[in-house]
């Protein structure tokens, strides 16, 4: 039966913080999303559903990220969770919960919220995220 307080609860907090902070470019410090490379396993799959639908490998999705959060087209720019449910069972998890963002788009305000969804395992190196989706709200 799957569990919604276990002692990974916190582990997976942590790396979902972990993951929101690979964005954060605020106070013209650089984004770091490569980390993804160590929170996720390579062979994630990632999804989005809104605004139009795409799917991605590891490096499909990062790789155009690291360029808008670094050439100055994004700039002080961040997202964060502000709701999440999250059941563990064994050596697996899945993690939903809405979220905000917020920085300049060339200079304009961009601000949004939507709907990430993970999905977790426990790995011989500790917990990684195995997939996530994601749905922008317009």
């Amino acid at each position: 039966m799957p569990e919604t307080d276990s002692p990974a609860k916190s582990e997976l907090d942590r790396l979902t913080a972990e993951f929101f902070a690979a964005f954060d470019n605020r106070h013209g410090g650089p984004a770091d999303v490569g980390r993804l490379r160590r929170l996720m396993l390579p062979d994630s799959v990632i999804v989005v559903t809104s605004p139009r639908y795409a799917s991605y490998t590891l490096e499909e999705f990062i790789v155009p990220r690291e360029l808008l959060l670094s050439d100055g087209r994004l700039t002080d720019f961040h997202e964060w969770e502000t709701s999440e449910r999250t059941e563990t069972a064994d050596g697996v998890a899945c993690r939903i919960g809405t979220y905000r963002k917020s920085g300049l788009l060339d200079g304009e305000p961009y601000e949004g919220t939507g709907t990430k969804t993970f999905q977790f395992a426990r790995t011989p190196d500790g917990w990684r995220i195995t997939a996530f989706s994601w749905h922008d709200e317009p």
